[in-house]
């Protein structure tokens, strides 16, 4: 019989709390809940089933358990979430960085020109992820980020911080606006917002309630703002150059013919983990 207060009763009532809650990933979210409160891993729970919690503890843990069923994002109330060789500080100031978004980071490093310094900008920097990976792990290339939020850049900026990496090339601007009218880049990345505005009442809480409206919808339909961005993204790359972006489910038919308007040398997709057209890569 598993004994009131045990790490294990109390993972079990969390759980199946969350799950009533409509909470998908509800046992997984208990155990990393708990995990934070005590300082432990996961594995370090399971060796610790039968240990008491103290009422310190429970207080603690239950606050954060009340908050979660209020559809607050686990990474919130964590504070952090890791981004491939990144521990990004996550809050209400920019989008969440979602996981298939890593990928992202593959496709710039294969469109880099080799044997030469590359200037890169990645538009719309949000907490960082895409700006400060480029900045840690590819040595060849001149990062710049760009943001319309001065409160996403300055979380990048303490990301940065926290990551022991430099951010100086930070830029406020509503897509190129900011930027000298002549000034040119090898290759532009972006993850724009790709939401609609009509699919606001299916979102899940955790999105539609937290997220920044601004990082999330590009329009009534969402391909929008990505439609604009490579309108305008066409005259700011060198030629040859290249744009990727991340974009929604059903957005790559709509997008290339939007980008069929410009003399873009190729247009393809690539795929994310689920095996939908993620990203669309226009090479000029």
């Amino acid at each position: 019989m598993t004994a009131p207060n045990s790490l294990l009763d109390i993972l079990n009532k969390t759980s199946d709390w969350f799950k009533g809650r409509g909470i998908e990933n509800h046992r997984l979210d208990a155990q990393l809940l708990l995990g934070h409160v005590l300082g432990m891993k996961r594995l370090d729970l399971y060796m610790n089933f039968d240990r008491p919690m103290a009422e310190t503890e429970l207080a603690r843990y239950r606050e954060l358990v009340r908050r979660r069923g209020a559809r607050e994002p686990l990474q919130h109330l964590i504070g952090e979430m890791p981004f491939r060789e990144l521990t990004l500080k996550v809050d209400r100031r920019a989008l969440i960085p979602r996981q298939e978004t890593e990928l992202i980071l593959d496709l710039v490093r294969k469109h880099l020109e080799p044997g030469r310094a590359n200037a890169v900008l990645d538009m719309g920097v949000g907490a960082g992820p895409i700006y400060l990976s480029l900045v840690k792990e590819i040595a060849n290339c001149k990062v710049t980020g760009a943001d319309i939020s001065p409160e996403a850049l300055q979380l990048t900026r303490e990301n940065a911080a926290r990551n022991n990496l430099g951010a100086e090339n930070l830029v406020q601007s509503d897509l190129f606006s900011a930027f000298p009218a002549a000034q040119c880049w090898d290759l532009i990345v972006s993850n724009p917002p790709y939401v609609g505005e009509n699919e606001r009442p299916q979102l899940q809480p955790e999105v539609r309630d937290y997220d920044p409206a601004g990082a999330l919808f590009g329009g009534a339909l969402g391909w929008e703002l990505s439609a604009r961005l490579i309108e305008q993204a066409y005259d700011r790359l060198y030629t040859p150059g290249t744009l990727i972006l991340e974009i929604g489910w059903g957005q790559f038919p709509i997008l290339k013919e939007k980008a069929a308007s410009q003399a873009w040398k190729s247009c393809q997709a690539s795929l994310d983990y689920q095996g939908i057209e993620r990203f669309l890569i226009l090479n000029k």
